[in-house]
């Protein structure tokens, strides 16, 4: 029975992934087709629409899969109607957050995503509300091995506003008009990066201690889960040992 009582949870657990892997799929291809109604569906003339095939082709969303998002926003054959919008907060700690979402249903996303930051000591602000903290850019990553002289010199010749770097990646920093171009003279040189997408950057951050920490966790794991939501951005600064403690 020990066998079986593992290999089942192996099955769940493959399942879990699965499932997340679907979820985050499907938020991809949202975006590209909202980006490819709302603009250009030619993604030559579209910043939003590169930025989103960009971002799906990191994660390994499927050809076809881009293609067939954009001929059906093209053909006029989807007769959804998904409108951006970007909810802003405060998490335990006052920790500033922003939520991007796609909705059919503004009445149904508010209410799930107010209820989340209640639950965990947080409250559901204003449009505006915090977003003032955060600068709007594009981050093309690539690995700390790529070498960095060279990636600073072809991303600043390609329109980039900045190069950084941390422990374990260089990320390029872009405007949103300049993101596409930046990013596909990079993919000649260095091949594909470890991540490209639009982001809000924090301009301050905010310290928090242990349980608000683990509570803005658990804030953003339910906010991600949400169908409506593409992204989730915070100001929040975490200490090593906070880290490795809610990596673990």
């Amino acid at each position: 029975m020990a066998g079986h009582s593992h290999a089942k949870n192996v099955m769940h657990s493959k399942n879990a992934s699965d499932a997340k892997k679907a979820k985050v799929f499907n938020k991809l291809v949202r975006e590209i087709m909202v980006s490819a109604k709302v603009g250009m569906p030619d993604p030559a003339h579209n910043p939003r629409l590169r930025a989103a095939i960009s971002a799906a082709r990191v994660k390994n969303v499927p050809r076809d899969r881009i293609e067939k998002a954009i001929k059906t926003a093209r053909e006029g054959t989807d007769t959804s109607n998904y409108e951006s919008i970007r909810y802003e907060g405060y998490g335990p700690g006052g920790v500033a957050v922003i939520v991007e979402a796609l909705s059919d249903n503004r009445n149904r996303t508010a209410p799930e995503l107010r209820t989340a930051f209640t639950k965990q000591g947080g409250a559901l602000g204003e449009t505006g509300s915090v977003s003032f903290m955060f600068n709007r850019q594009g981050v093309i990553a690539y690995p700390v091995s790529t070498d960095f002289d060279r990636l600073f010199e072809a991303a600043v010749e390609a329109g980039a506003d900045d190069v950084e770097s941390d422990d374990e990646t260089h990320m390029v920093l872009t405007t949103l008009e300049t993101f596409g171009t930046v990013r596909e003279t990079l993919e000649k040189v260095f091949g594909d990066p470890l991540e490209a997408e639009m982001q809000w950057r924090p301009v301050t951050t905010t310290a928090v201690k242990d349980d608000q920490a683990e509570s803005l966790a658990k804030l953003i794991d339910t906010l991600e889960d949400n169908e409506d939501v593409q992204q989730v951005f915070s100001n929040v600064e975490l200490s090593d040992a906070q880290a490795e403690k809610l990596n673990a």
